[in-house]
């Protein structure tokens, strides 16, 4: 990564952790945070498994398995932030229900983020049967890499002398571990198909997009006042019996 680069990215992670560390902490946008949390995580199973399905039919037989293993840590990875949700009584909107209020509104607007990530890619290029597998290795390498940080100094915001939040600190951690494994996994993954400079050559494009995406998000967030759409309705509260534990790796 080049000085330049470095700097911005230092710059845009640390906004980037501030932001969701708050947001996480305050318990007013506790509960739309999480859901985020699971809509993101749990969403991504089905792409995971098609790529997976896809790898084996290709003969890849390692990355298959490996893609599979990230689908189900991801599915388990939604079940630890409803978990969450459950905890405060909340629970995330149905599909149906998140359709009605994306049609209701005004002005629906690509998601900053992601526009400025795959800029250049249509939708048709990143759908799991066409997606080029270096450029899914290399993108997704950034992202999980990322997110296994951001993930760490979320945990880190949450306040230790209430339950709940301890609870959820745990759980969290857990989820950060994975995104290292996954991080690992698709870097060797890009070292099985490439040269060691080849490697490094895709890793700083997509950094580069990363850094330009997370500024375009940070931006949007504070044109908009940090107000996002709510995710979440009321839920039936978790019962003391209930335990994150069991979804939670050792």
């Amino acid at each position: 990564m080049n000085f330049v680069t470095n700097i911005l990215h230092i710059l845009g992670s640390g906004a980037t952790a501030y932001i969701l560390a708050n947001r996480l902490r305050d318990r007013a946008t506790r509960a739309n945070t999480l859901a985020g949390f699971q809509l993101a995580e749990s969403g991504a199973v089905p792409f995971l498994t098609k790529l997976s399905e896809r790898a084996a039919t290709e003969g890849d037989t390692w990355l298959a398995e490996k893609l599979a293993i990230h689908a189900a840590d991801e599915k388990r990875h939604g079940q630890i932030f409803a978990y969450g949700l459950k905890q405060m009584g909340k629970q995330v909107m149905d599909a149906e229900e998140l359709k009605q209020q994306r049609e209701s509104e005004l002005e629906q607007k690509p998601s900053p983020f992601f526009a400025n990530y795959y800029r250049n890619y249509t939708p048709e290029d990143l759908k799991a049967e066409n997606i080029d597998w270096l450029a899914f290795m290399g993108s997704t390498y950034i992202l999980e890499l990322d997110a296994s940080k951001d993930f760490v100094r979320m945990a880190n915001a949450l306040p230790e002398d209430e339950p709940q939040s301890h609870k959820l600190k745990q759980s969290i951690l857990s989820v950060a571990q994975d995104e290292t494994r996954h991080a690992a996994y698709l870097y060797e993954a890009l070292h099985r198909r490439l040269t060691a400079s080849k490697v490094e050559e895709i890793v700083e494009d997509w950094r580069k997009r990363k850094v330009d995406s997370m500024f375009a998000m940070v931006g949007d967030m504070i044109s908009n006042g940090g107000n996002s759409r709510s995710l979440v309705k009321d839920g039936t509260p978790a019962k003391g019996k209930e335990k994150i534990s069991e979804l939670v790796k050792a």
